[in-house]
């Protein structure tokens, strides 16, 4: 069924005259608000319509005019049964009413929000259009197309993860996902499940810029195995998962520059090769596991490395750390 607002219609305004006794005309009262009710939501995936099951958000809600002392109901819907009801206090915002309710609903289906303001002798009836979105499961396996897998990308983009196509849980989204789990402190794997969804509603897999200063650069976070390329302004571009120098023969920690660059693969199976100490590059290798594997080189995602060459140039900074170490 389809909720139309209700209009009502307010007292008539007198007319204001013509001048005022000093000969100067009067300024025209402002236009009221046009009746109505309508509700918005934050912390939805707005562009997917759809909120991961049991997350936080948050429903809100405008009435015009404000009338002092009325109250709306919120109904909320899944699947076509209701399944709570609230009674809300408006606040004034001007010549308008706001009202806002958080909600976190279990389950997985279609979930929509309503606002009545019942007849009162102050204000007629008001009743909102629906508010919609699904609700989805925190999960998702390789090759699944699904709501779930946009709400993921969205938000690991948002945090300047490389994704690929849209809705699909692809290779490039799963290196995505491996790259976010090692910075958020999780296990290394390409594991789609509530703790992903969990860890990104309390901010995990944040990339902090150890060099802002530094402009353009490359930084390696041996710590959690992931490498970004940070912009001129000093804020992070985009985040890939790697495997450094294994114990035997570690990456050298320090400050260097892109001295020569290698387009193709080469000898040693090495792809798109960009040298910033000896024989050490940031380079796509067949083999990238979540650890430590390398001959002292920033092995990548082979499909990832000419757009990482294509960034980088000679004479760009590349750091190279472990996190908790002094700077």
């Amino acid at each position: 069924m389809r909720w139309l607002a209700v209009l009502i219609v307010g007292g008539a305004l007198a007319s204001p005259t013509a001048a005022t006794a000093a000969g100067t005309a009067a300024p025209l009262a402002a236009a009221p608000a046009a009746a109505g009710l309508t509700l918005t939501a934050t912390h939805v995936n707005g562009s997917v319509g759809a909120i991961v099951s049991d997350w936080n958000w948050t429903v809100h809600g405008t009435i015009a005019p404000y009338v002092a002392g009325q109250r709306i109901t919120l109904h909320v819907f899944r699947n076509g049964r209701r399944i709570a009801a609230a009674t809300l206090a408006i606040h004034r915002d001007g010549d308008r009413g706001t009202f806002a309710r958080a909600l976190r609903i279990g389950g997985v289906g279609r979930i929509s929000v309503r606002a009545i303001h019942f007849a009162t002798p102050a204000q007629g009836l008001l009743v909102s259009r629906a508010y919609s979105l699904w609700l989805v499961a925190p999960q998702a396996q390789p090759g699944e197309s699904s709501y779930a897998v946009r709400i993921l990308q969205h938000d690991l983009s948002a945090l300047h993860y490389i994704v690929g196509a849209p809705g699909v849980y692809d290779a490039q989204t799963q290196q995505a996902v491996v790259a976010f789990r090692k910075l958020a402190n999780l296990v290394r794997n390409d594991v789609v499940d509530d703790t992903v969804f969990q860890a990104i509603a309390a901010g995990a897999g944040v990339f902090t810029v150890r060099y802002p200063s530094q402009g353009r650069h490359v930084e390696a976070d041996l710590t959690h195995q992931v490498m970004a390329l940070i912009g001129a302004n000093g804020a992070v571009q985009r985040i890939y998962q790697i495997s450094s120098g294994k114990p035997s023969t570690p990456t050298q920690l320090g400050t260097y520059s892109v001295y020569w660059k290698e387009w193709g693969t080469n000898s040693d199976g090495m792809v798109d090769s960009n040298f910033f100490n000896g024989g050490d590059a940031i380079h796509g290798y067949a083999e990238v596991p979540t650890y430590a594997a390398s001959h002292g080189c920033l092995r990548v995602w082979i499909p990832d490395a000419a757009a990482i060459y294509g960034w980088v140039d000679v004479g760009t900074t590349v750091d190279v750390y472990y996190r908790g170490m002094p700077i």
